[in-house]
């Protein structure tokens, strides 16, 4: 079979089918910029700071939700967290054990890509035991797609670091021969229906121990990440004119174990729930340190921020979400939950609240009302629930649940009214 060599703006990138060794060839442009090498010359667009997507058409007005149907797909093992484009046209799923990253179409349901981890050993955390364990360190937690949906950076939790992947085929891209010596990590592509596959090689760019959850401002300069090992927030500026494309540039001190991070744009702050204490850290992100700290019930796990500014939280051990007022640093409501409450997602409206509920199997929504949740259905999902998010349209809702003990993403849809 033919090998076809590509540089993707990214990083090293090359094409190969399916049973030949890909040649490693080395990349010094960016897919970011779209300046690139095309038989021998130079075409260079105009650098693109943050995020240029035209806002998406305004959907229609709801004030209520109906359950009526729950679809399954088969995902892969130990699948962490989901995540969907803007468009919602595509779902990425992060298989932590699976050491994968599927695509999935959103319309038929089907995955329409894998990329696939080489391993290479590394050690890992036994989250009962609280010991290390012998694994590998290609298993990715959460992610975070940024300029224009372009990037998808995955976040790998035995390697201590973060990696950029590109979601759009780049194909008859000459070779760049610059020589550039940053670590790399191989993945292999595959796609549905084909025999083919592509190999990229990846830029590894380094955080903390154990990164999770990767947050970034609206203009996609910066990216946060929260590394539960390390007790520390790597703040990142994205450089789409020099590989590796994101450099460290600040490193937080938190308290304890972090996890969930969301970025208020108006506010010019950035909110960790330290899961391993009972407080909320606040970043100022003019100056990307530790501001105060706001306190909270124990071990808040995941956070996401209304259309009015304020925050809800999810507790993993105390089986509640609560809604904080970050200026007055005061918890102004909330409500209980089944046993572990994990990621939640906030409906594009700001009126629902999306809960898994992890060693329960319990997929929970509740309504926002301004001084109170209303739980609105407690679904059955078997497999220990984890990652969700979600996809609308005028007239219905889909909540696209990832069970991590039985490779399924499980899908809740709804009727608007």
């Amino acid at each position: 079979m033919k090998t076809c060599q590509v540089i993707a703006n990214l990083f090293l990138c090359s094409i190969c089918c399916a049973f030949e060794k890909p040649h490693d060839t080395l990349l010094a442009n960016d897919i970011f910029t779209g300046s690139h090498h095309i038989s021998n010359k130079t075409d260079t667009i105009k650098r693109a700071l943050g995020d240029t997507v035209s806002v998406l058409p305004t959907l229609k007005a709801y004030t209520r939700l109906t359950f009526k149907k729950t679809e399954h797909i088969k995902a892969a093992p130990g699948t962490k967290s989901v995540l969907f484009n803007k468009t919602g046209q595509k779902l990425y799923a992060m298989n932590l054990e699976g050491m994968s990253i599927y695509e999935f179409n959103q319309a038929s349901r089907q995955i329409q890509r894998q990329f696939k981890f080489i391993p290479t050993a590394g050690t890992g955390w036994d989250y009962e035991t609280n010991k290390p364990i012998s694994s590998y360190q290609e298993k990715p937690v959460e992610a975070c797609l940024s300029h224009d949906d372009k990037f998808l950076w995955v976040s790998l939790h035995n390697a201590a670091s973060i990696v950029p992947i590109p979601t759009e085929p780049v194909f008859n891209w000459s070779v760049d021969t610059t020589d550039i010596k940053i670590k790399q990590k191989k993945i292999y592509i595959e796609y549905t229906g084909s025999a083919n596959k592509d190999s990229i090689r990846v830029p590894v760019i380094a955080t903390g121990n154990t990164p999770k959850v990767i947050a970034r401002t609206a203009d996609s300069k910066n990216l946060l990440v929260s590394n539960w090992h390390s007790h520390s927030v790597s703040v990142l500026a994205t450089d789409t004119a020099a590989f590796p494309y994101a450099k460290v540039v600040s490193t937080v001190p938190v308290s304890a174990i972090p996890r969930g991070i969301v970025v208020d744009e108006q506010r010019k702050r950035s909110y960790v729930a330290i899961m391993g204490g009972a407080t909320i850290t606040v970043i100022n992100n003019d100056t990307w340190a530790k501001e105060s700290e706001i306190p909270v019930a124990s071990n808040p796990r995941h956070i996401v921020l209304t259309d009015s500014g304020r925050l809800l939280v999810s507790y993993n051990k105390l089986a509640r979400i609560a809604c904080i007022d970050p200026i007055a640093g005061k918890t102004l409501f909330s409500a209980s939950t089944h046993a572990q409450p994990r990621t939640i997602a906030l409906s594009k409206n700001h009126r629902f609240l999306f809960v898994t509920c992890y060693s329960s199997d319990k997929v929970e929504v509740f309504k926002i009302n301004n001084n109170s949740f209303t739980r609105i259905a407690s679904l059955n999902c078997e497999g220990h629930p984890v990652g969700v998010d979600l996809f609308e349209d005028d007239t219905k809702l889909e909540a696209w649940v990832c069970s991590y003990n039985n490779g399924t993403i499980n899908i809740f849809s709804f009727a608007k009214k």
